[in-house]
């Protein structure tokens, strides 16, 4: 096989020759004819070019790109635009730049090897070393980071097209956004071009499984494990089947084939949760929050707003009130409040003419009537 070296480049004093992913394409390509001996091939392609101290062509991004994109106003716009940019491949573009990865993986593990750098336990990247590495090495990951990249970036629009059925469900679009975009990498590092399929038919369901475990883990306040939001899809199922919103955990158990116990668990951990505190915008509620709507003023339980929005004075003289003149008195002298400064023990007791120990006691009987979770509730956004 011809050997076509491209330009050379200088690299800690050794000149290093530059291969094109052309040039290295026409050495790959004849070795996909049989696949089963492609890796062998490579290897021995491997062994040519590290005597040659030939380097693989790092390729700029804007080459796979349609110039540069608008600004646009927002993130997921600028985002929609960016892909636009990217050129997509087809399927034989696809299984060459996939060779090249592969090609690329198998020469940074052979210079691994040859170094004696251990890669860190569950590490596929190309950056999971766990010593510092020669340049040689770091060159290896640079090349097949590119690749990986390309890969993912010229496959984005992937994530895009499959967000669209998960967005709908609440969650951040962003988040799966970028969630989605993450799981591409992981596809690229499972891909396998021999089975002649194309990429985004395996990237599909790295991509849903991705979407399905950020809405597992980040669609409740409380997390709820997601077998037991699992049991819950099959606990709908039996509901509807049925007929019946109100049928018994036991008749749930039956028609789903489900635990009784486990379908008890599920349905209690289904309970949504909402910030009372968030804007609530019903009819005729336009820019009112969900706690204003459930305060009843008849009420003076530990949820008013003289608890949630008070001043530090305001939340002492409510903490205090709960004291006997004594208790208020000791603890004010105490600790300075309303008063130059502290007072000692000692001090104390001559104001009132009993002894330290006498104080003391006081003292902490009125600091355990003030430790209740309403009161703490009211002080603890000044201590904290």
């Amino acid at each position: 096989m011809p050997f076509l070296p491209g330009r050379a480049a200088e690299e800690s004093g050794v000149v290093h020759k530059i291969i094109s992913h052309k040039d290295l394409d026409g050495l790959l390509d004849p070795l996909s004819v049989n696949p089963d001996c492609f890796e062998a091939g490579a290897l021995e392609v491997i062994e040519r070019i590290d005597r040659q101290n030939t380097n693989l062509q790092v390729r700029d991004i804007q080459s796979y790109r349609r110039g540069t994109p608008p600004h646009a106003k927002s993130f997921v716009q600028q985002f929609r635009a960016d892909i636009d940019a990217i050129q997509t491949m087809n399927r034989e573009e696809e299984a060459q730049l996939a060779r090249r990865i592969e090609f690329a993986r198998l020469r940074m593990e052979k210079a691994r090897e040859e170094e004696g750098v251990e890669v860190e336990k569950g590490g596929k990247g190309p950056f999971g070393f766990a010593v510092q590495v020669s340049p040689r090495l770091t060159r290896r990951s640079m090349e097949l980071h590119a690749l990986r990249t390309e890969m993912v970036e010229r496959n984005l629009y992937l994530v895009l097209i499959n967000v669209e059925r998960y967005a709908q469900s609440g969650a951040s679009r962003l988040d799966l956004l970028q969630e989605g975009c993450v799981s591409l990498f992981r596809a690229v590092d499972g891909f396998d071009w021999r089975r002649g399929l194309l990429f985004r038919t395996y990237a599909v369901h790295w991509l849903n499984q991705a979407f399905r475990n950020y809405l597992y883990n980040n669609s409740h306040t409380v997390r709820v494990p997601v077998y037991l939001q699992k049991a819950l899809k099959h606990i709908n199922q039996a509901t509807i089947r049925l007929g019946d919103d109100h049928a018994s955990p036991s008749e749930i158990a039956a028609s789903s084939e489900l635990n009784e116990n486990l379908v008890g668990a599920a349905i209690t951990a289904s309970r949504a949760s909402f910030s009372i505190d968030a804007d609530f915008s019903g009819e005729g509620e336009e820019g009112s929050r969900l706690r204003d709507l459930l305060i009843d003023e008849e009420f003076d339980g530990p949820y008013t707003p003289r608890v949630e929005d008070v001043s530090l004075e305001e939340g002492l003289n409510h903490a205090l009130r709960e004291l006997s003149d004594r208790e208020r008195l000791v603890l004010c002298m105490r600790f300075g409040v309303g008063y130059e400064g502290e007072h000692t023990l000692a001090e104390v007791a001559g104001r009132f003419g009993v002894s330290v120990e006498r104080v003391r006691q006081i003292q902490v009987r009125a600091l355990s009537k003030l430790d209740t979770p309403d009161l703490r509730r009211t002080l603890d956004p000044f201590l904290n």
